[in-house]
């Protein structure tokens, strides 16, 4: 049976080295899957997996930086998340302000800099406030960017993109044949990062699921795919160097013939 991707990539991995001197990913994006999984696993409610996976997000955020990535994407909850149970996704929203209350003196002692894209008007204000005090305590930081997609999926940002980009049309302020791959990526939320830095070089997945689940669909076009049957609580500094030696072994062509790995 044919399977696009495979979990050859993880066995692999596991006889790699990881090369603290070798070719570190930029940006690293995470789609943080199994909290749940692992609270059922324990016979705990699926909210003490949450619980425990902002643990987790605190030990790779800071071993990232450690590592020299410059910005760490987390997907912490879709736009399609909201159809969970209610008592699930108010614990969600209010996750973020235990999280960056507890969090943030660590993040500017570390010198990480706190970015949220997604559409934040649609979230409680008190986790809206979160959201503000974090980015304002951190903003002049100068680190890595601890960047949460929070209240995102990635159809609705490129039809906000579009949309964008025909509102302009139809004032004059556009032609259609200015609108370039450049145009929609400076619309795209990740717009706010430096070019080199907005599209993924490597995307991980926890849980042993191997889908994208419309997350940064526009800037994976060329990113290296890492699926792990761990689940996110479990997910450590040694399961982040194993993904990234997976990364360090590909040859990364780019649509090209070299040879030479990256």
């Amino acid at each position: 049976m044919f399977r696009l991707f495979s979990k050859k990539s993880e066995e692999v991995a596991t006889e790699l080295t990881f090369d603290s001197t070798g070719a570190i990913p930029k940006h690293v994006a995470i789609i943080m899957d199994g909290n749940g999984r692992w609270a059922q696993k324990r016979f705990l409610p699926r909210v003490a997996g949450h619980k425990e996976g902002m643990n987790t997000v605190k030990t790779i955020t800071k071993y990232a930086s450690n590592l020299g990535i410059k910005v760490l994407t987390l997907y912490a909850f879709s736009t399609e998340n909201w159809k969970r149970p209610d008592d699930e996704v108010n614990f969600l929203m209010k996750l973020p302000v235990d999280f960056f209350d507890n969090f943030v003196p660590e993040l500017v002692e570390k010198n990480i800099r706190v970015h949220v894209m997604g559409y934040l008007n649609q979230l409680p204000d008190f986790t809206q406030d979160a959201i503000a005090r974090a980015i304002e305590a951190t903003k002049n930081n100068t680190g890595m960017i601890l960047n949460f997609a929070l209240n995102y999926g990635s159809r609705a940002e490129i039809v906000t993109a579009v949309q964008e980009i025909a509102a302009q049309v139809e004032k004059g302020n556009l032609l259609s044949n200015e609108i370039d791959e450049g145009l929609l990526s400076n619309h795209l939320m990740t717009g706010f990062f430096e070019e080199e830095l907005r599209d993924p070089e490597l995307l991980v997945r926890t849980s042993g699921e191997e889908r994208i689940s419309n997350f940064l669909l526009w800037q994976i076009a060329y990113s290296e795919f890492y699926f792990t049957n761990e689940l996110w609580p479990d997910f450590n500094e040694e399961s982040l160097e194993r993904a990234i030696a997976s990364f360090q072994s590909r040859n990364r062509r780019f649509g090209g013939l070299s040879t030479e790995k990256k």
